[in-house]
């Protein structure tokens, strides 16, 4: 096993995506046991994402479920991937991790994003609009400060003052430049345009500020891997996502995750083709094999820390084989 590989953490993001012919609240407990097994493949953490009103995805409240995963688990930490700040008061947010972070002491991290809704009714029903993405870095430096006890509000965040939860910042846009001034770790992707990734890396790193938080730059890289026992079996772990991405970009709606063996008998129209193929390439996938190969040179070129897997498929027994071996490859059950 390559060194470098060996010296890198990995991590995993479940969305809790939903299936046809399964319900959203099955999404939720596939979750829950996903972390169950990544804790005994030796997985360093899993995070849960947050999204409004998308039918693919039933993860709307990751605090909520981040406490669900902490109880079923022991070791693993667990967080979010993440919360998105501009939809929330801080003060509430600092209360959520907080809690989590008194239930289960030393385990749980608060992964932060800017991303408002998807669409105008999301963000109407959130009250809303993009602008407060904007606000950004001054939610980020507020929301920090509840747990320092600096605002100057004179309210103090109970149970959140004075306690320590790992800050991460998704880095979409520019996360880079507000994880950067803030001292932060970073998560950034996806692999499908590595150049685009190593800048925003680059950047971060040039511009680092220490913090209380953290005193060197930390980069988290996140993306699709997918690994079965022939290069054919892991790109059929890549389609239901991919045609779910396609109908999106067309349709302006995110579906359940079709099965594999559907989608390869759809008919579709030039457009939706191109959306599809395109969502196909530049993940990394592959036998366990070429993966290494792959990882080892992604570790290289961009320095990361840890990578935080993102893979999404229909075929849950499947997903599972593809994490158990790829720590084979990383050499997690080996440890």
């Amino acid at each position: 096993m390559s060194s470098v590989i060996a010296a890198t953490r990995f991590s995993v993001l479940d969305r809790s995506r939903t299936r046809e012919g399964h319900a959203a609240p099955e999404a939720l407990r596939d979750t829950v046991r996903l972390a169950q097994d990544l804790e005994g493949l030796g997985y360093h953490r899993i995070w849960v994402s947050e999204h409004h009103g998308v039918p693919g995805v039933a993860g709307s409240a990751p605090t909520v479920l981040a406490a669900a995963v902490a109880a079923a688990t022991r070791t693993i930490r667990v967080g979010t991937g993440g919360v998105m700040l501009p939809n929330h008061q801080p003060l509430v947010v600092a209360e959520q991790f907080g809690v989590l972070e008194s239930l289960f002491p030393g385990r749980i991290d608060m992964g932060l994003g800017r991303s408002v809704g998807f669409t105008d009714g999301v963000r109407r029903a959130l009250g809303r609009d993009k602008d407060h993405a904007d606000d950004f870095a001054a939610q980020l430096a507020e929301l920090l400060g509840w747990f320092r006890g600096t605002s100057s509000s004179g309210v103090h965040a109970r149970p959140a003052e004075g306690l320590t939860v790992p800050p991460f910042v998704l880095a979409m846009g520019e996360g880079a430049t507000i994880a950067a001034r803030a001292g932060l770790p970073m998560v950034i992707g996806d692999f499908r345009n590595q150049e685009k990734m190593r800048r925003g890396i680059d950047h971060y790193r040039a511009t680092f500020r220490p913090s209380v938080w953290a005193r060197e730059p930390y980069v988290v890289v996140s993306g699709t891997v997918a690994v079965a026992g022939t290069p054919e079996e892991a790109r059929r772990l890549l389609l239901p996502e991919a045609w779910s991405m396609a109908h999106s970009r067309t349709h302006g709606t995110f579906p359940p995750l079709p099965p594999a063996e559907r989608v390869e008998n759809l008919s579709m129209t030039d457009k939706e083709r191109g959306f599809y193929e395109s969502g196909l390439t530049g993940h990394l996938a592959g036998t366990e094999e070429q993966v290494a190969h792959e990882l080892e040179t992604l570790i290289k070129e961009t320095g990361a820390q840890e990578v935080l897997v993102t893979t999404s498929t229909f075929d849950r027994e499947a997903l599972l084989d593809s994490y158990r071996r790829l720590s084979r490859v990383a050499g997690l059950a080996a440890a």
